[in-house]
């Protein structure tokens, strides 16, 4: 069996391997011919990857990347996995998908199955996407080919999360369809989770993401309430999380990141109010997190009042530029628009981040391109007026930082276990 997966980033990259290592021949397509490059070199451009295991599917013929669309005729099934942002109004862009859609379309064959697993509201799946197919090719779903969605569920950076072993939901825009999705993912996945239609599979991966953020945001709101109140919001959920029962651990942090969470829940906040309805958690939890740089802003403030300091002409330097711990994932990361609030009232800003050596160009924060990462060295960090730990990974060495730097704002309770003088950390 020969598929096709469309996007070769965080979601298309490991799919494709579980793929190729399950014994299932898999075209790699993307539109970046520097990445397209890369891996038919046997090189890797995302940290939890391996450089080996793109040079062992490549040598072996399980794995091959093109940028012609028209190999899509080698193939019995396409993956669809491309970004799905928000436009400058946070409402849903779906302009991937659906130019992904059109290059699909014009080499559409009888019996083909397409499936799509970038995140999206519900509705997508059987309605833009299957129309743009349908257009363009000439054939009908569910008579014709199969169209199905099946919810990505990465989770980078976490050594558990292998796509082999996470449940795989599956819907299709018929029983029919339903059926060729499940035997394509049976392949490569131990556990398949078949439900009743493409937009119930839609619908539990804005659910899924939904929950977190709403739960992130009570964290971060109960942050600054007990923080007011002089308690330590981590040693509370530390405390609470020994309930065994009828409790899950969120936490705190300067705002969210990544493609999912900031995202996915203003999808169907957007597609609900075509039916009346208003997701008032959704936007509140919104209103929250998005405040968060601020607050931590403010927390940087305080400190560099404390030692009598101005923030204009402060040297700031901020800790972390991926949006979670341990990757090198930087998309939506909050530590952008930290550094942003900061330079807009005059402070130097430089940052450290071990697995992004250099900023890379961005939609949102352009102007940050090229920005190189500081040294970890005593000579470099000392000399910075405050550091803002904006991420926590595990390989940066906070005993160093608590011995160099005079200032730290702590927004990941990443100094919790080091001895640090009186005043020198603010949790924020």
């Amino acid at each position: 069996m020969k598929i096709a997966i469309v996007g070769l980033g965080y979601v298309g990259l490991p799919l494709s391997f579980q793929f190729a290592r399950s014994g299932v021949t898999v075209l790699g397509l993307d539109i970046d011919t520097a990445k397209v490059d890369a891996l038919n070199q046997g090189k890797s451009y995302i940290k939890h990857i391996l450089a080996e295991t793109v040079s062992e599917h490549v040598k072996s013929g399980a794995f091959s990347a093109s940028t012609d669309f028209s190999r899509i005729q080698e193939v019995s099934a396409v993956v669809i996995c491309v970004p799905t942002p928000l436009n400058k109004n946070r409402e849903p862009d779906i302009s991937y998908i659906l130019d992904t859609g059109k290059n699909i379309a014009r080499y559409l064959k009888k019996g083909m199955l397409v499936v799509l697993e970038s995140t999206t509201y519900p509705g997508t799946t059987d309605g833009e996407l299957r129309e743009v197919l349908e257009i363009y090719s000439g054939l009908e779903a569910g008579r014709d080919f199969n169209l199905a969605f099946s919810p990505e569920r990465e989770d980078p950076g976490n050594p558990e999360s292998k796509v082999a072993i996470i449940p795989k939901v599956v819907g299709g825009f018929t029983p029919a369809c339903l059926q060729k999705a499940v035997e394509l993912y049976s392949k490569a996945v131990k556990t398949v989770v078949p439900v009743s239609s493409c937009r119930v599979a839609e619908a539990t991966k804005i659910l899924e993401n939904t929950f977190r953020g709403i739960n992130i945001a009570l964290v971060n709101e109960l942050k600054m309430v007990y923080s007011a109140m002089g308690i330590d919001v981590w040693e509370v959920i530390n405390a609470a999380k020994t309930k065994p029962f009828g409790f899950m651990p969120f936490y705190p942090g300067p705002g969210l990141g990544g493609h999912c969470i900031p995202i996915d829940p203003f999808y169907l906040t957007w597609k609900a109010r075509e039916y009346g309805q208003h997701t008032r958690f959704i936007e509140l939890a919104g209103e929250i997190n998005t405040a968060m740089p601020a607050y931590v802003v403010n927390q940087v403030v305080e400190a560099l009042n404390n030692r009598q300091k101005p923030v204009k002409g402060s040297s700031i330097l901020v800790l972390g530029l991926a949006y979670k711990p341990n990757v090198d994932d930087e998309r939506e990361s909050p530590s952008y628009l930290l550094m942003e609030m900061l330079h807009s009232r005059g402070a130097k800003i430089a940052y450290h981040d071990p697995y992004v050596p250099v900023i890379k160009p961005t939609r949102g924060h352009a102007h940050w391109a090229g920005t190189q990462s500081v040294p970890w060295e005593q000579q470099t960090i000392s000399t910075f007026d405050l550091v803002l730990i904006a991420t926590n990974h595990a390989s940066v060495n906070y005993k160093e930082l608590a011995q160099w730097a005079d200032c730290i704002v702590d927004t990941r309770n990443a100094m919790a276990s080091v001895e640090t003088k009186p005043g020198q950390v603010l949790k924020a």
